[in-house]
């Protein structure tokens, strides 16, 4: 058991596959699992894939590499092999890892190597590479009343001698899956109505529970944060000049994507390649926005080409990170250390996003023909002209007989326009003097245009433009950079895709954009679901199947669940690509609804809780802390959607990016909606979801740090905005209760010594502790 202890999660989970298996001597060893990772972390960088930092010429990332070409392993004999001897040896010349590396394998690694030598060295293609499969377990096993991912939980547990947890109390789960599924508490009365419908059918009550949230119009601004997250998206153009940018339409348009439960193959499509798409709407243009989110460097005297150039390395990373969960961008300026990724490869990538423009587009409401009332708009203003070019002579005699006392009687624009070159006036300045032609001044056909053109202003304005992109008609030139460097282009290359995954079959002749968005979500494709599923997975958990969900490849962890993992991905994939039934499927499970409370047997056996035998307790994100606290307080906006929202702020937080920046406090509801709205500067973010790891929007962000500060505490006890919530919470201590407000904050009741406790302060101070408490910020 002290020995269990010791040992990191994966190994923990290693052990207990050996000790199943029976002695250890005997017990295969697999290349993917056991090897693979050790041969990643201490070899690849000198022995792998990238030729250009191949060190003698040996490789052992491939079976080829390692046994036909050097002969450094001999399959079944591990003393005859020349791999072994320099791991073995003592000898500082010759032991591998070299002492100057850093790397020093242990005893036991050693020891698996020879074995795996032994055993006959086989490869294995790495798991992720291999399209997922349902495994093989009875017809029946899915189809009883045991839910398939309760199943595949309890059968790890079960080779620990451990069970999943009890199911949490009713106040516990409508809490959880609420803050979950729509990032908002429930309120009392929810709670109330929740726990009598629970008594009396507890699986009908949370079913009901979960369809209601995953109906409501807030499931798509909670779960729209986390994929913005990952678009990194903000609200400003980056750099150090980080000047305000207009792309919120994009914000909505992913919000309401997710509500409609649009298909994740088609969100992927419209968002790479909505431009692309046949008879494009408006709306799959706005989509495009997705690679738009890039910083846009806005200082002068800077190279233009090379900052495109940086977007589109941006979108190359980005595109791998999100949909593949492989990093591309280390491919850059050399073939990849460790991934199957050449650095050609990388750039037919970049061909992909090397041929757009970096437009804006204006949209208009629904009931707005833009092309119509410009039309007649262009109509109306031929009729000026008309009129005006019939009332030359009039309007130069007027003009010349103007006497000083006269012109400065007229209007403002009409003496601007008397002073304005008669070769140079406007159309405008032009209408303006012929309506004050003593002959037109009561002029009703002149009224009348005046009246419709203002009306024709008023409804363009209803426009709001938005970033998008938009194909080149020609495309540019792509080729290999030397080292990464713009200045030093090598090969030419054309777009296409990684030799290491599925075939790549583009419909046109020059493959496009829409071309590699169709390859990403093809069923063909290995990674694209499972990195998907593995997400979504770690918001229910705090941590994926895969810990590094931002990296499948060779240098990431395994699945400690790997059938489970590959069950999420066919899912998803087999469901018509539906997020909401994944979640459905998630939340459903006995393993999210167990309690999160804590085991002395899991503690001892599991202490980092990678088998899942309880639920994990999880720190709000950034803009839920606030959500929660604006509902608790009574002040919360469910006004959705539209441009970004200012709540207050410390005073001199915009004086600390290069530019001073205003920041004026919404006020009106504005004041209180949801975090998802908040303005965000990319340089200089609101202290309140800085001091709680909101991502910057830099770089996509695939899963957020959890940390815990003391700066936390101050920001939500002084923080202005938590402050004048916490006033807000007074009122409501005052006229309903210090027990009501308690569960409010917490969803649940207090017991006798918190109400002691929390009496003891003014109303005021108990309801900032309220806001600050543990369970407040936390879920269970």
């Amino acid at each position: 058991m002290k020995s269990t202890l010791c040992l990191t999660p994966l190994l923990f989970l290693m052990a207990i596959a050996s000790s199943a298996a029976g002695d250890e001597a005997t017990v295969k060893v697999s290349f993917d699992r056991d090897i693979r990772p050790i041969l990643s972390e201490n070899c690849y960088a000198c022995h792998g894939f990238d030729s250009g930092a191949r060190q003698a010429d040996l490789r052992l990332d491939t079976r080829s590499g390692a046994v036909d070409e050097g002969g450094v392993v001999v399959p079944g004999d591990s003393s005859a092999s020349a791999l072994i001897d320099r791991v073995l040896t003592d000898d500082a010349d010759e032991i591998m890892p070299p002492p100057d590396s850093g790397r020093v394998l242990t005893a036991a690694q050693k020891e698996t190597l020879r074995r795996w030598v032994d055993q006959g060295a086989e490869y294995e293609i790495h798991w992720a590479f291999v399209p997922p499969t349902r495994d093989p377990v009875e017809p029946d096993r899915d189809s009883d009343r045991v839910h398939p991912i309760d199943r595949r939980i309890q059968d790890r547990l079960s080779e620990a001698g451990l069970d999943l947890s009890p199911l949490a109390p009713p106040a516990t789960l409508i809490r959880r899956v609420s803050l979950d599924l729509v990032g908002l508490p429930p309120s009392v009365q929810e709670i109330a109505e929740f726990e009598v419908a629970f008594g009396r059918d507890p699986d009908v009550a949370y079913h009901d529970l979960v369809e209601r949230l995953l109906a409501s119009p807030h499931y798509g601004e909670r779960w729209g944060r986390w994929w913005l997250d990952q678009a990194r998206y903000a609200d400003s153009n980056g750099y150090s000049v980080d000047g305000p940018r207009q792309i919120w339409l994009y914000r909505d348009w992913v919000v309401d994507a997710l509500n409609a439960d649009m298909p994740f193959d088609q969100f992927t499509i419209q968002q790479l390649a909505g431009d692309l798409l046949p008879d494009a709407t408006v709306s799959q243009k706005v989509a495009t926005g997705f690679h738009r989110n890039t910083q846009i460097n806005q200082e002068g005297g800077i190279d233009a080409e090379q900052f495109r150039i940086d977007s589109i390395f941006d979108r190359v990373a980005t595109t791998g990170t999100v949909w593949l969960g492989l990093t591309t961008g280390c491919a850059q300026c050399h073939d990849h250390k460790f991934d199957p990724i050449s650095q050609k490869e990388y750039y037919e990538l970049f061909a992909f996003f090397n041929d757009q423009d970096e437009p804006s587009i204006t949209v208009y409401p629904d009931d707005v023909d833009a092309d119509a009332l410009v039309a007649e708009r262009k109509k109306l203003q031929q009729q000026q002209q008309a009129m005006v070019d019939e009332s030359v002579d009039e309007l130069s005699a007027w003009e010349t007989a103007l006497t000083e006392s006269q012109k400065k009687a007229l209007g403002k624009n009409v003496q601007k326009a008397i002073d304005t070159d008669a070769k140079k006036r406007s159309l405008d300045q032009k209408w303006q003097l012929l309506k004050s032609l003593p002959s037109k001044i009561e002029s009703p056909q002149a009224a009348a245009i005046d009246k419709r053109l203002s009306q024709i202003a008023k409804s363009l304005a209803t426009g709001v433009r938005t970033l998008v992109m938009s194909e080149r008609s020609k495309p540019r030139k792509t080729t290999l950079m030397i080292k990464g460097d713009f200045t030093r282009p090598s090969d030419e290359v054309i777009p296409g895709t990684l030799d290491v995954l599925h075939s790549f079959k583009p419909q046109s002749e020059y493959p496009s954009r829409l071309d590699l968005a169709r390859w990403i979500v093809s069923p063909q494709n290995p990674l694209t679901a499972r990195v998907i599923a593995n997400r979504i997975w770690q918001q229910y958990f705090g941590i994926g199947l895969v810990e590094t969900d931002s990296d499948f490849g060779l240098q990431g962890t395994s699945p400690t669940h790997p059938e489970l993992l590959d069950w999420l991905a066919l899912e998803l994939q087999q469901n018509g690509w539906s997020i909401k039934d994944l979640h459905r499927q998630i939340v459903s499970s006995h393993t999210y609804r167990q309690s999160s409370n804590t085991r002395t047997d899991l503690d001892q056996m599991d202490p980092l809780n990678r088998l899942l035998g309880r639920q994990n307790r999880l720190r709000l994100d950034a803009e839920i802390v606030r959500d929660v606290a604006l509902v608790a307080s009574g002040m919360f906006s469910g006004k959705m959607g539209g441009p970004p929202v200012y709540p207050p702020i410390p005073d001199g937080v915009m004086n600390l990016g290069q530019r001073n920046r205003a920041w004026h406090a919404s006020t009106g509801e504005d004041r209180y909606r949801r975090g998802l709205y908040t303005f965000v500067y990319r340089v200089t973010p609101p202290p309140a979801l800085n001091v709680f790891d909101a991502p910057d929007g830099l770089n996509s962000c695939t899963r957020r740090i959890r940390s815990n500060t003391p700066l936390q505490a101050l920001t939500l006890l002084n923080d202005a905005g938590f402050f004048e919530l916490a006033e807000a919470l007074q009122k409501i201590i005052d006229e309903q209760g210090l027990e009501v407000a308690f569960q409010r904050c917490t969803s649940r009741r207090p017991t006798a010594d918190e109400l002691t406790l929390l009496k003891r302060l003014d109303t005021l101070n108990a309801a900032r502790a309220l806001l600050n408490l543990d369970e407040t910020i936390n879920r269970e």
